[in-house]
């Protein structure tokens, strides 16, 4: 059993100005290189169209950034004490920000994904950057507050995503979904360089760093590997694809000699020792799940709304709004009570609230209105808000000061693998139980089948009855009929995947209370 010796750990910097300044300052980044990672979903067919490519081919627009992002994000802590984080965020706002202008001049689709990759590569220092940013400006009674500020940006930033990217290329040209990064991506370094300082501990820490050369590489193979099989398994079929295959057995070796290796160096890029705190192990956990939920689900939902309810991609980008506005009123609600209740309280309310609405997802039909699809999404969101403050608050309690960079870009890996994790489960799944149903379903419409019988006899007399011949009649019955089977077909494997991403959910409650109990506004403890 291990002594807990009480201390003022991480008494927040002093900053010169306001921290809710600060924490504003280095949000405006942080929520445009987020929305990047969903903004040009829906632009791809505009993106292959204008630069004479498949659309296909144009999904390695999207796969680039995220191989790119998560490729440095682990190492965000290890360049902050290389060069500093002040000098490190800026530099990576600059190279997120001239990156989202030659995307924007790009004229051939090598050229895009070029630029899509130093995108990535800027935009993965930020969200960890901030983390550790907010960690040391606010003290411990605040930082929930601070979080809250931090968790608007990364949970609603990939919601609204897709319906604003598909907006700026209706009304503009796709071009503009890059252009629009480059007034927020200057207005944050002018801010960043007026405002913010280093910590005295951190730039002590930034003298005689050695380069582990090796531990870089293995990252970059291992996440870069891992990162394409998740995105391109399912439409390659898996380990039926050499390529998937090969590309797999690579990532996994790559990653585990890269454990080893990290485990044992001196100065590792990833510091995977802070895993020993069972605290910041579980909350990494957790927020694997969170980015599991939170992507699969906006993946699915969009998709619902317009292949089975036929809504256009406007009417559905409407329908997931009310979310967005869930979460923006209640993270704050959700920091203010961090300083009053135990966080573990408020992570089992929202796993289970979070799971509740999944399970209410389980009862969409082709049939439900509008109102139902909103309500679903606000369950979501409000489920969404009480897990990612609450994770980051006890992720960060038992840690020291000096590990905050090192953890914040770990805890955003988790989330950022879990999203790509959870977005090819979904899509594996709803390809293939739409199948399973689909042959289940057929398998009831034979001669022997009342029902069926009569149905197609009344749809021939319809039809016959509207100017068809008895032959045509009965061609458009079947016809009808079997797009009927293969709607009901698709709910179903929607309705699949809503309980598979609930139960996982639910199943997280009881790793909550084997985290560490954190005192509400109190002093944080060192164990």
């Amino acid at each position: 059993m291990s002594a807990s010796i009480a201390m003022p750990r991480a008494e927040a910097a002093r900053p010169a100005v306001n921290p809710w300044v600060i924490a504003l300052t280095v949000t405006l980044a942080t929520f445009m290189e987020v929305l990047d990672t969903s903004v040009a979903n829906v632009s791809l067919p505009h993106i292959a169209g204008s630069l004479s490519a498949s659309v296909d081919e144009s999904t390695w627009v999207l796969t680039s950034y995220l191989v790119s992002n998560a490729i440095i994000l682990p190492m965000s802590g290890w360049f902050s004490s290389l060069i500093g984080r002040k000098r490190f965020y800026m530099s990576c706002v600059a190279v997120f920000t001239l990156s989202s202008l030659m995307c924007g001049l790009s004229s051939s689709l090598s050229m895009l994904i070029f630029f899509r990759v130093m995108q990535g590569l800027g935009g993965g220092g930020l969200q960890p950057s901030e983390q550790a940013i907010l960690a040391d400006t606010f003290p411990p009674k605040q930082r929930g507050m601070a979080f809250a500020v931090y968790g608007m940006a990364v949970v609603l930033a990939p919601a609204i995503g897709p319906t604003l990217g598909g907006w700026i290329t209706d009304n503009f040209e796709w071009r503009w979904i890059f252009f629009i990064n480059i007034p927020v991506g200057l207005l944050s370094l002018f801010l960043t360089h007026r405002l913010i300082e280093d910590p005295s501990y951190l730039k002590e820490r930034t003298k005689g760093r050695r380069v582990d050369y090796i531990g870089l590489g293995l990252l970059a193979t291992g996440l870069g590997f891992l990162q394409v099989v998740l995105d391109k398994g399912e439409r390659d079929d898996w380990f039926a694809s050499h390529f998937i295959l090969v590309t797999t057995i690579i990532a996994v070796t790559a990653l585990i000699a890269l454990v080893i290796w990290e485990w044992h160096h001196d100065d590792p890029i990833i510091d995977l020792h802070l895993f020993r705190e069972r605290s910041f192990a579980i909350g990494n956990f957790l927020m694997f799940m969170v980015g599991f939920a939170l992507l699969s689900s906006t993946v699915l939902l969009p998709l619902f709304m317009q292949q089975i309810l036929g809504y256009t991609a406007e009417k559905a980008g409407l329908a997931l709004m009310p979310g967005g506005f869930a979460i923006i009123l209640a993270m704050p609600i959700i920091g203010r009570l961090l300083s009053k209740y135990d966080a573990r309280w408020l992570l089992v309310f929202g796993l289970s609230l979070l799971s509740f609405a999944l399970f209410y997802m389980t009862n969409f039909d082709p049939q439900i209105d509008f109102r139902t699809a909103a309500l679903a999404r606000i369950l979501q969101g409000i489920g969404l808000s009480c897990l990612f403050v609450p994770i980051n608050t006890a992720a960060y309690a038992f840690l020291p000061k000096e590990k905050n960079n090192a953890a914040s870009g770990l805890i955003n890996l988790a989330r950022n693998i879990g999203g790509s994790l959870g977005i090819s489960v979904v899509a594996t799944m709803l390809s293939r139980r739409t199948q399973f149903h689909q042959q289940n379903l057929a398998g009831h419409l034979n001669a022997g089948n009342g029902r069926f019988e009569a149905m197609l006899n009344s749809l021939i007399h319809t039809f016959i009855a509207h100017g068809a011949s008895a032959a045509q009649a009965a061609q458009q019955a079947h016809a009808l009929i079997g797009q009927i089977l293969n709607r009901q077909a698709t709910t179903m494997a929607y309705v699949d995947n809503f309980w598979l991403v609930g139960w996982a959910v639910l199943v997280m409650i009881p790793l909550v209370f084997l985290m560490k109990k954190v005192k509400p506004g109190g002093p944080m403890a060192v164990h």
